[in-house]
């Protein structure tokens, strides 16, 4: 055991978390392909006991454990996410560096689920300490579609839970410190695909055509006043154009482009309408250029939503273990997507950071040169924990 008597994790827990945190970085695995990492986390969860392990999403993994105290029962699901990105690693500095070509964890997800085994290990050991039942999951498919946070939704497998918890490393955060804010911290992320319908004609000729480049170009311009006209200031909504494909010929009028993109709110009450306004400014330049469009929606993840009272629970544990310092009370503006928030749809949440800026770690997520320390690891996870527990017993 441990001789530092504030800690939560045994030694032999700790070397384990920190061997797969090392052993999924070294080989990462894409969205919906995590075969390797979920043979790697059953092994691991068995070694320390766990002799349920239930798969979902294919490629995903989660575990009950049921505390044994007496009293009031309450549920608590925490999520690690575990899958990698297409990105090649340049990284040299690290040993564990990724032996995958063009894959790496630029997201953290090799800290994430690393924590996630943590936290199971852990609290199998001190379910006598709490009373109702706490379910770990180590989640794919967070990256990309099919995504592993709808399969937890869809499957009902947070029926009977009482609470959610998330989390993810942040560069924008100095290491050892700690952040959370009530409300929307992410956005949602629903992705369109238009397709302009047009008449080829000789590019010498446009007038015995209609042009469906020119109709393409002026959506992508009017599109942008949706959400700089009809959007309050302080909403954040975004709409990306991804990708354009279309034209065969210089010297022809094209007849078709399909075009796809992304369209992002914290607000759960404007999203419908971002939706619909996209899909209306789309058939309206359209029909204004003699053509036609087709709008297709598919829904993505929704934002993720921060319970305050969680948030504030959260707030004074980190003042009451890591010291008034360690929380980051600035707040983070809300800019990607994470599909937590299908957890959060269904539960009061809470998905807090950890913080990773350091010299040598400065990059952000989703880049090549993205890199956290091992040091950050056992701390969020302990702190992981003691959060747990605080909200079984309270």
């Amino acid at each position: 055991m441990s001789n530092r008597s504030n800690d939560l994790l045994l030694d032999n827990e700790r070397e384990a978390v920190i061997e797969l945190r090392h052993a999924m970085h070294r080989e990462p695995e894409l969205s919906n392909a995590e075969w390797k990492t979920q043979e790697r986390i059953r092994a691991m969860l068995q070694r320390f006991g766990f002799e349920d392990v239930k798969s979902f999403h294919k490629t995903g993994l989660y575990v009950d454990i049921e505390g044994t105290a007496s009293g009031q029962k309450r549920h608590v699901a925490v999520r690690g996410d575990i899958d990698a990105l297409p990105i090649q690693e340049c990284r040299d500095d690290l040993p564990y560096r990724s032996q995958v070509n063009g894959v790496m964890h630029a997201c953290g997800h090799d800290m994430h689920g690393s924590i996630a085994l943590g936290t199971a290990v852990a609290l199998r050991r001190l379910r006598s300490n709490f009373a109702g039942k706490v379910r770990v999951f180590f989640q794919p498919a967070e990256e990309a579609e099919p995504l592993g946070g709808r399969t937890v939704q869809d499957d009902r497998l947070l029926e009977g839970f009482d609470r959610a918890v998330g989390f993810h490393v942040s560069p924008g955060i100095p290491a050892g410190m700690f952040g959370a804010q009530e409300g929307a911290v992410t956005k949602s992320a629903d992705q369109f695909k238009i397709t302009i319908a047009g008449k080829m004609a000789h590019g010498a000729s446009p007038h015995n055509g209609v042009d469906a480049i020119t109709i393409a170009a002026a959506f992508v311009n009017e599109v942008q006043k949706v959400v700089s006209r009809e959007m309050p200031i302080d909403d954040g909504a975004v709409i990306t154009i991804g990708t354009i494909h279309g034209g065969e010929a210089t010297n022809v009028i094209c007849p078709s482009v399909i075009l796809e993109g992304t369209i992002r709110t914290g607000s759960s009450d404007r999203r419908a309408l971002l939706c619909q306004r996209v899909r209306e400014v789309a058939e309206g330049v359209a029909a204004m250029h003699r053509g036609h469009a087709e709008c297709i929606v598919r829904t993505g993840e929704p934002a993720v939503i921060n319970d305050a009272e969680m948030v504030k629970r959260f707030k004074q544990l980190v003042h009451d273990t890591a010291g008034p310092d360690a929380f980051f009370n600035q707040r983070k503006q809300a800019a990607g997507s994470d599909d937590f928030g299908f957890y959060a749809a269904c539960l009061p949440s809470i998905y807090f950071w950890f913080g990773s800026r350091a010299t040598s770690d400065d990059s952000h997520v989703h880049t090549p040169t993205f890199g956290a320390s091992d040091e950050i690891v056992i701390p969020t996870t302990e702190l992981t924990v003691r959060y747990v527990l605080d909200l079984l017993n309270s």
